[in-house]
């Protein structure tokens, strides 16, 4: 077991309860187990483990690994093969079967690269969804990063020295650079071992042209991430290398054998030479797919895609001018683990910051495109006031959909970067590719929807970004929800904080919902914040079945 804080404890910050996107509660003590699932671009993994929430930490009960090739699409469509999902679809069945076995409470699955860039990946999971119940959420390059350093931090001490932790994946490489606090640098490049081996190697064993093709292409495409997490290296830092995926064990594990004549269970921090990465690359490219397969320890699926994954590696490295690298068993199912854990307040130490990671990346968003912020939080307080008083009311929306409605009230106005007008539409697009952190593509979908009608025409299904949202819950929040942001915003038309708070109440005989406003100024008759409303009243009022009813320090307004 592995404990997850090994740093001094510092106490969060405590924020009003309005401010915050989700509420707290208090953590659970007793022991918990959990299923984490990682749908790659190769392999699908399972990490079952216990979770004690008294120390944090988390010990990994069980593993299950099936190499389905969801990398192995069709070649002029670029579409999942259905071949692929029926073997992805069988592991994922036995996934489920196990962690019941184990009295799993909750299976978290993600999709990267594969599913991400498929034109039929958005079907196949509502597949998954429609026969197994099971639910994959799709996140990004840069999310998928996140998790990495994430499981990482959760298996290795970094000592507040920086490392650049490198992820070979079947579709895409990840490189991470941190130093056991914030991220300084997460990049994701579409170099990966299955896609490599598909697109480039035709010869076996590899010829020498192909194999000098292949150096220079993955060179070619891993430079940009290099010099970014050179640049946000510090004078006299050199960084330690970490390597996570089964592409980098299996070449450790070949390095071992050479060396020591076994292979050390763990493999967790064991470390072999960049000299020694080139003699087994040389050595590799010298076989053909049999004799590599008869490689001890090698599979034959592995030894299809190995050259090419290590080639990667040995790029990486020389472009990083990094002389050793250093093994580490965690990566992106056990950053899931941990990022369900932050989400749910059992770590408020040492990864403390990445409980928050969700709000400093949308501030991060907001900044850039210069949104107002004094009016964006008082919007949206507004919201979350609205969405509080009506929960179990007029909707029974939780915490994560009320994180979301924050996010969007926040970032509404982002649009006005580009142009005033039509700004409701271009806030739509700088949220949708800002890259926000910590959130799924369905909810940076679902954020950038309700900012999208925060005013003009609600919810259609004609709209291109509406139809988009390929979850029919995240369509009904984005159909509940955005009333509640346009009210919201309504709220503060002026942009000067003319209301205080608003207090709701649901007259159910009158099918009316009364809105009590408290004006900062006696004097203020808050005549187009009460106009606004009024222009914007229809979404709640469709949504629900129900008439708005302002009122002004208990004068009813005259509709």
């Amino acid at each position: 077991m592995i404990d997850l804080l090994s740093q001094s404890p510092v106490q969060p910050q405590v924020q009003h309860q309005e401010e915050l996107p989700g509420s707290s509660a208090p953590a659970p003590t007793s022991d918990r187990v959990l299923a984490a699932i990682d749908v790659g671009t190769n392999s699908i993994h399972m990490a079952v483990v216990k979770i004690q929430p008294a120390l944090p930490a988390f010990t990994i009960i069980a593993r299950e690994k099936a190499t389905v090739r969801l990398g192995d699409r069709e070649k002029q469509s670029g579409r999942l093969t259905l071949a692929a999902m029926e073997r992805a679809m069988v592991a994922l069945r036995r996934c489920q079967e196990i962690a019941k076995s184990l009295n799993a409470e909750e299976i978290i699955a993600v999709a990267t690269s594969a599913v991400r860039e498929a034109p039929n990946g958005h079907e196949f999971l509502h597949q998954i969804e429609a026969e197994l119940g099971l639910i994959v959420d799709l996140i990004s390059g840069q999310e998928e990063a996140r998790r990495i350093y994430l499981g990482v931090l959760s298996g290795m001490e970094f000592n507040h020295q920086p490392h650049v932790i490198i992820d070979i994946g079947g579709g895409s490489t990840e490189l991470i650079l941190g130093d056991g606090h914030e991220p300084r640098s997460l990049s994701s490049t579409k170099v990966g071992a299955v896609r490599l081996s598909a697109e480039l190697v035709n010869t076996d064993p590899i010829s020498n042209s192909e194999f000098n093709y292949l150096q220079a292409y993955v060179r070619g495409m891993l430079e940009r991430s290099a010099e970014e997490v050179l640049s946000h290296l510090r004078p006299g830092e050199t960084p330690r290398l970490v390597g996570t995926s089964g592409t980098i064990e299996t070449l450790a594990a070949i390095h071992a054998r050479d060396k020591l004549g076994f292979v050390p269970s763990p493999l967790n921090g064991y470390q072999f030479s960049y000299k020694d990465l080139r003699d087994i690359v040389n050595r590799l490219r010298r076989l053909n797919y049999a004799e590599r397969a008869a490689l001890p320890g090698m599979t034959e699926r592995r030894s299809e895609i190995i050259v090419a994954g290590a080639v990667i590696l040995q790029e990486a490295m020389s472009l990083l001018g990094l002389e050793s690298i250093t093994i580490c068993e965690r990566a992106l199912r056990e950053g899931v683990v941990v990022d369900w854990m932050l989400t749910r307040g059992l770590i408020e130490d040492r990864l403390r910051y990445q409980s928050s990671v969700r709000q400093r990346s949308v501030t991060k968003i907001a900044h850039k495109y210069q949104v107002n912020l004094e009016h964006s939080k008082r919007v949206a307080r507004f919201a979350l006031s609205l969405f509080d008083q009506t929960q179990g009311v007029l909707h029974e929306w939780g915490n994560e959909e009320r994180e979301l409605l924050w996010a969007a009230a926040i970032l509404h106005n982002c649009g006005h970067f580009i142009s005033h007008s039509a700004h409701h539409k271009h806030s739509y697009y700088l949220i949708r590719h800002g890259e926000l952190l910590g959130y799924t593509e369905v909810e940076v979908e679902t954020i950038a929807n309700l900012a999208r009608y925060h005013r003009k025409g609600g919810p259609k299904k004609k709209h291109e970004s509406y139809r988009s949202i390929d979850s029919k819950k995240h369509r009904r929040v984005v159909d509940q929800l955005s009333p509640l942001l346009r009210l919201a915003v309504a709220l503060d038309r002026r942009q000067i904080g003319a209301i205080e708070h608003v207090r709701c109440e649901l007259v159910p005989a009158a099918r009316e919902l009364r809105l009590y406003l408290h004006a900062i100024d006696p004097e203020d008759d808050c005549a187009l914040e009460l106009w606004s409303l009024d222009q914007k009243k229809a979404g709640i009022e469709e949504a629900f079945g129900l008439t708005l009813v302002p009122i002004l320090e208990g004068v009813p307004v005259v509709r």
